[in-house]
């Protein structure tokens, strides 16, 4: 069909595999920009296309769906906070820290770092914070710093009082921490980022790969892991973790934080802060292999069964949350399986008990629980992504692409 030259061109160009995103969404994309430039057909956009390099950028544009707003994964910058200050003390003077967000977006998480930065404390001339995205309109609203509603999101938002003033229906970053971050245009893919391998002390990278085919995720992981210096953290999305553990890092250790470094984890394990003002997410990661169960005993016969306590069902998700996120892996499975036997199944559930499951190499089992979930909650956007990315590491590409095109449009559902 005469659109699949374009899918290749976005491929090439970008790295994009179309089904995450969906045929239909590029289709719509390539008749806007017909109708823009009243081009007679796609042949006609075509040749049209070749010779504008502006006209290339629009296209890409016009599939670009940014997604973001302001500390996602809050636990990742409170856990920035403590890290940043230990590798500060490392460097004794020597230079700044620097962070790179890539892809930036509009902004949210390279301010974001810079907040928490000065939230944890730190002088401003401690750090350097560069941000690079491939869409110029992306990089122009973050440099205007003027954010909607949707770009707040939760209940803790303090932080808005502190560093945000009033503009109109909307609200307008400070310059103090406007001036922390440099932005630029740039692809992840770009040759030119060679000259920056190393530089970097803190990477963030979080859900790029969703628009990926497996083996373009595998050449973003390997550019990400020469950015990262020696001694650095790389933080990701929550379901992009199978990859890195394949190219040689390692998660950090602080309960969903997504962090990942290549040198031994004693090393460069920072106490996790108390949040400032930041909501705790409820999906957790485990952070340690959980202690082993005692071995199963032959049952003694009782005079008669003891009454399981039932805790009300809000409670008792509450602490399987408050289980994972402290890294008590066994005690958060346990109350997994008390919860399915007093209450109905809850996609949520089977999520973490995946999620469990996922942490402690146990590829079987996590897919099993990731389709229950979805079972359960077709558009469930977290079990989309982990089972996606456990299909692609067994080798089933065609399946894991299934899986990011859902997530995708579930995440773009959820944004309207």
């Amino acid at each position: 069909m005469s659109q699949h030259r374009f899918f290749r061109f976005l491929q090439e160009r970008i790295g994009l595999d179309v089904e995450s995103v969906g045929v239909p969404m590029v289709e719509r994309a390539l008749r806007q920009r017909c109708v823009a430039l009243n081009a007679a057909d796609l042949d006609d956009y075509w040749l049209r296309l070749q010779q504008s390099t502006a006209e290339q950028q629009a296209l890409i544009e016009a599939v670009i769906v940014p997604e973001t707003w302001f500390f996602r994964y809050p636990e990742s910058f409170t856990a920035l906070g403590g890290l940043a200050h230990k590798r500060l003390a490392e460097l004794a003077g020597e230079r700044p820290l620097r962070l790179l967000s890539l892809p930036c977006s509009t902004g949210e998480e390279p301010y974001s770092l810079a907040m928490a930065l000065l939230d944890s404390g730190m002088n401003p001339a401690a750090f350097q914070i560069d941000a690079i995205d491939i869409s110029p309109n992306s990089v122009a609203k973050a440099v205007s710093a003027v954010y909607g509603r949707n770009s707040f999101r939760g209940s803790e938002l303090a932080f808005r009082e502190r560093y945000f003033h009033e503009a109109g229906d909307n609200h307008a970053l400070d310059e103090r921490v406007r001036q922390l971050v440099n932005f630029e245009v740039g692809n992840v893919l770009d040759p030119i980022l060679v000259s920056r391998n190393g530089q970097y002390d803190f990477v963030f990278c979080r859900n790029l790969l969703i628009y990926f085919d497996v083996p373009t995720q595998q050449r973003v992981f390997e550019v990400l892991k020469r950015l990262v210096h020696e001694l650095g953290v790389l933080f990701i999305g929550p379901a992009e973790g199978s990859l890195l553990a394949r190219l040689g890092m390692r998660p950090l250790g602080i309960p969903q934080s997504f962090a990942y470094v290549r040198q031994p984890v004693d090393s460069l394990v920072a106490p996790p802060q108390p949040p400032r003002s930041m909501p705790v997410i409820a999906a957790p990661v485990a952070s340690s292999r959980p202690m082993p169960l005692p071995p199963p005993r032959r049952a003694i016969p009782a005079a008669a069964p003891v009454a399981e306590v039932r805790e009300s069902e809000s409670e008792l998700l509450a602490s399987i949350a408050r289980q994972a996120n402290a890294g008590d892996s066994a005690q958060a499975r346990a109350s997994c399986q008390r919860y399915l036997r007093q209450y109905a199944p809850k996609a949520q559930v089977y999520y973490w008990l995946g999620l469990l499951s996922d942490t402690e190499g146990d590829a079987a089992q996590a897919l099993s629980h990731y389709r229950k979930a979805l079972y359960l909650e077709p558009q469930h956007p977290e079990a989309l992504l982990h089972l996606a990315t456990l299909l692609a590491a067994q080798g089933d590409s065609a399946g894991a692409r299934r899986l990011q095109e859902r997530a995708a449009r579930a995440g773009r559902e959820s944004e309207r």
